[in-house]
């Protein structure tokens, strides 16, 4: 046994880390945090002094078991969990469940995973930081505290399954308020004005007017009166000026520059920046500093001054300009400068290169360039052509690296030719083109971290988590819009004549960017309108620097969380009672045919149309929202469209074929046989032959791959992922299985479990309790006691339920009967 116990957050860093520490070092892995507030439960002492009820999940308990065991037989235990609040409180929580003891607990951190890094943290132990683990506190309780309160709100209010969060709920607020400016956006149009022209030399550039003509009208005026012009070089300057590196970086510029240069989702940034880091080749992943230690700022000198030379060197300090930034971290940077590469895999690879060039080209000399401004005048009019050029005297850090651009359409100077003041022109063509002004761009992910970033919510560690959630709730998608195609004029002079052209470009398109849906513009709408300080940008930046001042142990945590929570529960319990529900309705128009209002709005199973009032005596007519189409844009004709659905389309093999929707879509019907159709289809252009072809894709794919029992076994793909079908019976295909090639083998092993799992669930009795569990729908199972159901969780696991922990999910089900205080009594 190991007279030292080094327990980390992940195996993969355990595995480095014993690399480089003896034999009388034992390193083991926490899996992340061993403890954390109850998932079914609040979890939270509101009505006394705010406490958390930190539990072990049940997938933990061996492993804390394990880890405890081995706890007391060493004479030293080093928490060496990640050096941020996070991992400071994994380090409390270790400390607490294990019930280890001060005097032979020792506390370590370090940013790298070198040998030179842990053998200084051992060297220098300290205690565990509790303001830093109060930090972590107050903003687990507080999330808890929102996220718990307002959820139920939004099922009663909105939708079921909904939630709430403080940071995720002000990112959907960003998305939705910019699609509305796009929306709302009216482009207006003018007329740019280039030329091209040739110097004495014979070199060619080009030239523009900077205000453009605001009609066409304008524009042919100015080119007639350019027939015939003589141009010539009226003004010439030149300026010296230079470009310098952008600084080393944070996790969130890390997350913006993957996404520009390497098409990165923010998660996939921090996976990948993970495993670097657990492998020992970069830096602590997590951090707002763009600081570098003198070791790493001479590491890179050596390599800058080896690979480029003296003069590219320049070694710089940086300082931090986000919001709140904290944590005395470094940048990320490689833990070893002279390490140019990696062979890791491709994304790895990728992601170290672009942290490796960044570091670098930031301790490098800038660049040194030339500007150059040009003004053309003519003889035939007062318009004044300018170009503007750049040319590099010496390159520095763009020998290296170059930091992207978030603006898609800025224009880049050029190089000019040799010119001079008085110099002779000659034109070759005018163009004058019709432009239109752009509205605001949707966000990508990573320009919604820049905002969030500069708005001073969340922190490095949200980022990722916050953005991924987003979507997983469905408030927010990923836009898949192609764009549509826009016509605009070009008006050419080119000698003494002007032609006109029609020319078209793509507007529009999406694809990528981050687009809010139905339910997300409804949610935002009734949080905005209810809980407008939560969704404020400023509250929230201020609950961070709250946080920020906890960890620096100058506010106390639990009284930040109880002068939040006496103005927040009152506003909860108020909305529920006495908002109204929200639907995201809009009246689109009156129905011709009955002159009943049509409606667009949120129905129980998603978007829909709607003619007629709830009031009526007859029941209204409803259609579901198809592909694209949203509650925001939806117009009263393609509402109206929805209604002629279900609509015949033909014959097949002498049966009629008709396309129609349904709860989950729409979808063709072909004697007994339902074929869905597409998404990114619209049914109605689904045409007789569509509908064949739709059909005999069904058949293909439900035709029997085995036979079982000698009865057929089929395959498919579902709401809930892939399934085969056998006697009647559908039986989902977990990722254990190659489902495009599911074996013989395979095929039996499924149909025998689910055979085994079937006749052990069907019921369970307990006569003298009278408590059954009975098989319900969708695979799922309920506990029924006398006329109460109640519906078990998929992860439960019906089959092996004890008595006890039946009686135990009665209770937790139960209502508490509510007591009434007298008003004397509350004061």
């Amino acid at each position: 046994m190991a007279k030292n116990l080094v327990i980390v957050e992940s195996p993969a860093k355990a595995k480095t880390i014993e690399k480089f520490l003896g034999k009388d070092f034992q390193v083991e892995s926490s899996f992340g945090h061993i403890a954390d507030l109850p998932s079914k439960e609040i979890g939270i002492n509101v009505d006394g002094d705010f406490m958390p009820n930190y539990r072990v999940p049940s997938d933990k308990k061996a492993l804390v078991k394990k880890l405890k065991d081995l706890s007391k037989n060493a004479e030293t235990v080093w928490l060496a969990s990640d050096e941020d609040r996070e991992g400071e409180a994994i380090a409390w929580h270790l400390y607490e469940q294990l019930k280890l003891k001060e005097n032979n607990t020792k506390r370590i951190v370090f940013h790298e995973i070198t040998q030179k890094a842990i053998l200084k943290a051992v060297e220098n132990p300290r205690k565990i930081d509790y303001n830093l683990v109060n930090a972590q506190q107050a903003r687990r309780v507080l999330d808890r505290l929102v996220g718990y309160e307002l959820s139920p709100v939004l099922w009663r209010k909105v939708k079921g399954g909904l939630s709430a969060g403080r940071v995720q709920s002000v990112a959907v607020r960003l998305i939705v308020e910019r699609e509305r400016d796009i929306i709302n956006f009216v482009p207006q149009a003018s007329y740019k004005v280039v030329a091209e022209f040739l110097s004495e030399e014979g070199k060619k550039f080009k030239a523009s007017i900077p205000k453009n003509f605001e009609t066409k009208e304008e524009a042919q005026t100015f080119l007639n009166s350019s027939i015939g012009a003589k141009f010539k070089v009226e003004d010439l300057q030149k300026k010296p000026a230079k470009k310098s590196p952008a600084a080393p970086f944070t996790t969130s510029t890390l997350q913006q520059e993957a996404s520009r240069k390497l098409g990165f989702p923010v998660a996939k940034t921090m996976m990948i920046a993970q495993r670097l880091y657990e492998a020992g080749l970069i830096t602590y992943m997590r951090t707002d500093s763009v600081n570098l230690s003198e070791d790493a700022k001479n590491d890179a000198q050596q390599e800058i001054i080896s690979s480029y030379g003296k003069q590219y060197s320049k070694p710089r300090n940086y300082s931090t300009k986000s919001k709140g930034a904290q944590e005395a971290h470094e940048a990320i940077r490689p833990t070893s400068m002279s390490q140019q590469t990696i062979n890791v895999d491709f994304d790895q690879n990728r992601l170290y290169d672009l942290i490796w060039k960044r570091t670098i080209a930031s301790q490098m000399s800038s660049a040194q360039v030339e500007r150059t401004n040009v003004r053309i005048e003519n003889n035939n009019n007062d318009s004044i052509f300018t170009a503007n050029g750049e040319m590099i005297k010496f390159e520095g850090f763009l020998a290296v690296y170059l930091e992207g651009n978030d603006n898609e359409d800025e224009e880049q100077d050029g190089m000019l030719p040799k010119l001079a003041i008085g110099e002779t022109l000659v034109n070759k063509y005018i163009t004058a083109t019709e432009r239109y002004t752009k509205g605001p761009y949707r966000f990508t992910e990573a320009s919604l971290v820049k905002s969030l970033e500069e708005l001073g919510i969340g922190r490095p560690s949200t980022y990722a988590p916050t953005i991924s959630t987003i979507q997983k709730r469905e408030y927010v998608q990923k836009g898949t819009i192609e764009g549509e195609d826009r016509n605009y004029t070009e008006l050419k002079l080119k000698g003494k004549e002007i032609t006109t052209k029609i020319l078209t470009e793509k507007v529009g398109s999406d694809k990528g960017k981050l687009v809010p849906t139905d339910i997300g513009n409804i949610v935002n709408d009734f949080l905005v309108e209810n809980f407008a300080n939560i969704l404020d940008f400023g509250f929230t930046a201020k609950v961070e620097s709250e946080f920020d001042d906890i960890a620096e142990g100058k506010e106390d945590w639990i009284k930040m969380i109880k002068d939040f929570y006496k103005k927040f529960h009152p506003t909860v319990e108020d909305v529920a009672e006495n908002a109204d529900r929200a639907k995201g309705e809009r009246l689109l128009g009156i129905d011709p045919e009955s002159g009943k209002n049509v409606y667009a709005r949120l129905g129980r199973f998603g978007a829909m149309v709607q003619i007629g009032e709830a009031t009526d005596e007859e029941k209204p007519k409803f259609a579901s929202l198809q592909g694209d189409q949203n509650l925001t844009t939806i117009t009263f004709e393609e509402a109206m469209d929805l209604f002629k659905l279900p609509k015949k389309v033909g014959g097949y093999e002498d049966k009629p074929v008709e396309v129609a929707v349904g709860r989950f879509g729409p979808y063709v019907k072909f004697d007994d046989m339902y074929v869905s159709i597409p998404k990114d289809e619209n049914p109605m252009e689904v045409d007789i032959n569509r509908a064949i072809e739709l059909i005999e894709e069904k058949r293909e794919a439900d035709a029997p791959i085995a036979t079982y029992e000698n009865l057929p076994v089929q395959k498919g793909v579902g709401r809930f992922g892939p399934f085969i079908k056998w006697n009647n019976t559908f039986i989902n295909v977990n990722k254990k299985y190659d489902f495009d090639n599911l074996s013989k083998s395979d095929i039996k092993e499924l149909i025998e479990d689910k055979k085994r799992k079937d006749i052990e669930k069907i019921i369970q009795n307990w006569p003298d309790e009278k408590i059954t569990v009975e098989k319900a729908r969708w695979g799922r199972f309920n506990i029924i006691k006398g006329k109460t159901k109640i519906e078990l969780a998929k992860t439960v696991d019906a089959a092996n339920l004890t008595l006890e922990e039946v009686k135990q999910i009665i209770e937790k089900n139960t209502p508490k009967k509510k007591t009434t205080r007298s008003k004397s009594t509350k004061k």
